[in-house]
């Protein structure tokens, strides 16, 4: 069966459905290619992000928040006895949320005419697309442009096999039917330390580890060091430097080995869940034909705007270059189909914020301190503590800090990172600035509403040029 198409999308997740609706929406005749399904086997649209990832994930979270802030509402006077989680709930909550965004994006597509087709797209070259349906059947497609946004997979350690029980990835640990006495994460990135955080405040002794010497090191130097010790106060055990030899499972036990330096040593845990990140899903997603280059990485290579090698194939999200993050790939998939229409827009790369959501939150967008020190750029910081910001102190939350950085000659903000409350809202504030080429001082004298958490940002703001009135400025040199 042929049929043709003036853009294919290959993938819908938030790069791919995306891109198919803003295709659309600019009269092209558009249909989207994916091979996800549910539990029950039906098709699902979404792709990680709505289904496995973050979603579910902030399902779990902000409902074990929820719980976790019982144990601390005695210093504001509220006394709660009896209190318990109950987890298999907790869960399908959790596939009722899915369920609910899942099911929009399939009326989003309908209403704007996109064609849905359940399966696996392949890019054979000549602008063709093989389309192999979950019964084994086949159709070809024809269309003048494709975009590919196939996104990530867990990466999977050779010497800790998976079973789905004892040892599990992400997908896994979001289906627990209760809290794990015991246990372990191997990697203290975003999905370590989110799940890890989900599991410890259901009463899981949770051991984190990391291989590599310092926590977070693509964030600020100083949010890492700081969240560390307030991880470590929430009961998240963090070894740091800890290479994992190797893992195996006996009678319902896993044993984890791994060597800190020249030492090697031991962990027993009931679950394991295996969260060093994510790689580009390319299987079978075009043929040698297709002309489509992969780089050193596994990535497809594409140009500054996601154009590949091939004529008319666009490459965007997780498949290609730079951080693997939803909104990313979202706005990477608007800007490849308006290129497509005519259009010349842009993605800022530079303005991408990155999100962990513990609690608190951790958020950040731009250079870091330890990026300007070593790329030898002038600039000057200033930090706002929560604990000196009204409302933090009313809600009885107030650990972290807001840092602003400065460039020292052009007072243009090349950096804003965000540890404490609703950090995931309040860097809003720092990317619109970097996105419109603002100075600290434009920030400094824009009016933020008392008493707000985003009052910090604007004392951070203020603290660049010394003139903050909420803390103590350092002296001006």
């Amino acid at each position: 069966m042929s049929r043709e198409f003036d853009v294919v999308v290959v993938g819908a997740g938030p790069a791919g459905y995306a891109a198919a609706i803003r295709s659309a929406q600019l009269g092209m005749s558009t249909a989207c290619v994916d091979k996800s399904v549910q539990k029950n086997g039906e098709p699902t649209l979404g792709g990680t992000c709505l289904n496995w990832g973050c979603i579910p994930s902030k399902a779990l979270l902000d409902a074990t928040h929820h719980y976790a802030i019982l144990r601390d509402l005695g210093d504001m006077g509220i006394e709660v006895d009896g209190c318990r989680m109950d987890i298999p709930k907790m869960i399908a909550r959790k596939d009722a949320v899915v369920r609910q965004l899942t099911s929009g994006i399939t009326v989003l597509f309908k209403a704007n005419g996109v064609k849905h087709l359940p399966g696996t797209g392949t890019l054979l070259g000549d602008g063709r697309v093989r389309v192999v349906e979950h019964d084994g059947k086949f159709r070809e497609l024809r269309a003048s442009n494709m975009v590919l946004a196939t996104g990530s997979t867990p990466i999977e350690l050779p010497s800790v096999p998976m079973d789905g029980q004892h040892i599990v990835d992400s997908t896994g640990a979001l289906e627990f039917q209760a809290a794990p006495k015991r246990l372990g994460v191997i990697g203290a990135g975003i999905i370590g330390l989110e799940l890890g955080s989900v599991w410890g405040r259901l009463g899981s002794e949770v051991v984190v580890l990391e291989a590599l010497s310092e926590l977070l090191p693509a964030a600020d130097e100083r949010v890492g060091r700081d969240a560390k010790r307030i991880f470590k106060r929430q009961g998240l055990d963090i070894r740091l430097g800890a290479t994992v030899i190797g893992a195996a499972v006996d009678n319902g036990e896993v044993t984890v080995t791994y060597a800190v330096g020249d030492k090697e040593d031991r962990l027993v845990v009931d679950k394991l869940i295996v969260g060093v990140g994510r790689k580009p899903l390319t299987r079978d997603l075009f043929t040698p034909e297709a002309g489509i280059g992969l780089d050193e990485r596994g990535f497809v290579s594409v140009d500054q705007n996601c154009r590949t090698s091939a004529s008319g194939v666009f490459a965007v999200g997780d498949v290609v270059r730079g951080p693997m993050l939803a909104h990313k790939g979202a706005e990477e998939g608007i800007m490849a189909v308006e290129r497509i229409a005519g259009h010349k827009p842009v993605v800022n790369y530079h303005a991408i914020p990155s999100v962990i959501y513990t609690h608190p939150e951790i958020a950040w967008v731009g250079k870091t301190e330890q990026e300007l020190r070593s790329d030898g750029v002038p600039y000057r910081s200033s930090v706002f503590q929560f604990g000196a910001s009204g409302r933090a102190l009313a809600a009885n939350d107030t650990s972290g800090f807001v840092k602003v950085l400065a460039h020292e000659k052009t007072d243009r903000i090349i950096g804003v990172h965000i540890l404490g409350p609703s950090a995931s809202e309040l860097i809003s504030a720092g990317v619109i600035a970097m996105e419109f080429e603002g100075s600290a001082e434009d920030l400094a004298l824009t009016m933020f509403a008392h008493p707000t958490l985003s009052e910090a940002v604007h004392e951070a703001a203020l603290g660049i040029a010394g003139n903050a009135i909420h803390m103590v400025n350092r002296k001006k040199s």
